[in-house]
């Protein structure tokens, strides 16, 4: 019988490609290691019940992040996202969010029958990043009953949002700060923290697997508050595996590991070669303004089409973590050696010399909040199709299909797709959307 997911990531590893891209690891590691894959057996512990082992790994966690408490998860930030909104959900609070979340939020809203009130950021990349307007999160947050606040920082562009002054505000109005951190597990460790938590932030996720050393679907899950500690892990225990992978969990544990001997050290070394790969190429291409471990370039603006650019540096060796006609985007992490950063500068240099210029086309997003017609969850669980994008219009949105990366939604669900809607998905390829029926 054919094995072919064996097969491709086989191929990949032997291809000597350099990975600009998650997960962090960065494909330094053995054999799969089935000798260690296990159940709940005796002396084990229990994920949602922890009071053994994954307990005492997750209080090593807890003390390296500065928390009140922190919990492993083996299904991601995903999992993460769905227990912060339903802690949410149990103290009744009216979700208030920055439009450009993650699918897997608008998924938990559908879940849980959240009510989500908006907040349009000014958009910078496309519909992937913006800047938060504190005023406008004032009065939305004024405009509701017992709200909470729901921000992506870092953005999938790696935009750091202002969570100081979100923080603020929020204790201004009882409102608990929920932060989907899924890009910057690191962040804690650089000379001064810019992690959520250390900022003013209850409760947040960290994606491990995307930025460090972890297994994919390897995450955790924070708070600075203990009286969410409980109920947090209530809230994973409704939506996880009861069969949570102890090859994820132990990789955390690892990870851990890899946070108190060395990671300061080598986002020291990071930072270095970030600034001066930068630098080489100030002249030549625009960069975002990010977290440094995030090198988005603004192809467009360069004179370049990011898909062209990014299929030049696959052909050059190097596979980045996202690219559209505007934007190219190559992940680092603190692993990754001076010699990654030699062969990455090399081939954007060679690359660069083979892309074609063009006119600067710049994608601007002039979006504008679509008309709601039914809830989030009415729309995703009532009957739909899929249709062509260019006859959409007027249609409610069912459930939300947009490609991951970067899985940020464009019309939400329940929501009447309009021709700004329609442009703005085939401005990121997408050519079917699903509909209510």
């Amino acid at each position: 019988m054919e094995t072919p997911i064996y097969d491709f990531l086989k191929k990949y590893s032997s291809s000597g490609t350099l990975r600009c891209h998650m997960p962090g690891h960065k494909g330094i590691g053995g054999e799969l290691p089935y000798d260690l894959d296990i159940t709940e057996i005796t002396g084990a512990d229990s994920l949602f019940e922890a009071d053994g082992i994954i307990l005492r790994a997750e209080k090593n966690t807890s003390h390296l992040y500065g928390t009140a408490a922190s919990f492993f998860s083996a299904g991601g930030s995903t999992l993460c996202i769905q227990a912060m909104l339903a802690a949410m959900k149990f103290q009744g609070r009216t979700v208030v969010a920055v439009r450009n979340v993650h699918r897997a939020f608008l998924n938990a809203a559908a879940l849980l029958d959240l009510d989500v009130r908006w907040i349009l950021p000014d958009y910078t990349d496309g519909i992937l990043s913006g800047r938060i307007s504190l005023e406008d999160t004032e009065k939305a947050l004024a405009s509701v009953n017992k709200p909470c606040l729901y921000v992506t920082s870092p953005d999938y562009t790696g935009r750091l949002a202002d969570i100081p002054a979100l923080a603020e505000i929020c204790r201004r109005y009882g409102a608990p700060l929920l932060v989907d951190n899924a890009h910057g597990a690191h962040l804690r460790f650089f000379p001064e923290s810019l992690h959520p938590i250390s900022l003013g932030a209850d409760i947040c996720c960290d994606s491990a697997h995307k930025m460090l050393p972890a297994l994919t679907g390897a995450a955790f899950l924070h708070t600075s508050r203990a009286e969410y500690g409980a109920v947090l892990r209530q809230c994973m225990s409704l939506f996880a595996s009861t069969s949570p992978s102890y090859l994820i969990m132990c990789s955390l544990d690892l990870c851990n590991k890899y946070l108190a001997e060395k990671i300061s050290v080598d986002i020291g070394s990071g930072l270095e070669r970030l600034k001066k790969l930068r630098g080489r190429f100030s002249d030549r291409l625009f960069f975002a303004e990010s977290e440094p471990f995030h090198i988005t370039v603004r192809a467009a603006e360069s004179g370049y089409d990011g898909n062209e650019l990014a299929a030049l540096l696959r052909k050059n060796g190097v596979e980045c973590e996202y690219s559209d006609c505007g934007t190219v985007i190559l992940l680092m992490s603190p692993v990754n050696t001076g010699e990654d950063f030699r062969r990455l500068g090399g081939a954007l240099e060679k690359s660069l010399d083979e892309a074609e210029k063009h006119p600067r086309t710049l994608i601007r997003t002039a979006f504008v909040l679509p008309e709601r017609a039914m809830s989030v969850r009415e729309a995703v669980f009532s009957p739909s199709e899929e249709i062509p994008v260019d006859e959409a219009e007027g249609r409610i949105c069912g459930a939300v299909k947009v490609p991951c990366p970067p899985a940020v939604p464009i019309a939400a669900s329940g929501e009447i797709i309009d021709r700004s809607c329609i442009n703005i998905f085939k401005t990121y390829g997408i050519s079917s959307v699903i509909v209510v029926k």
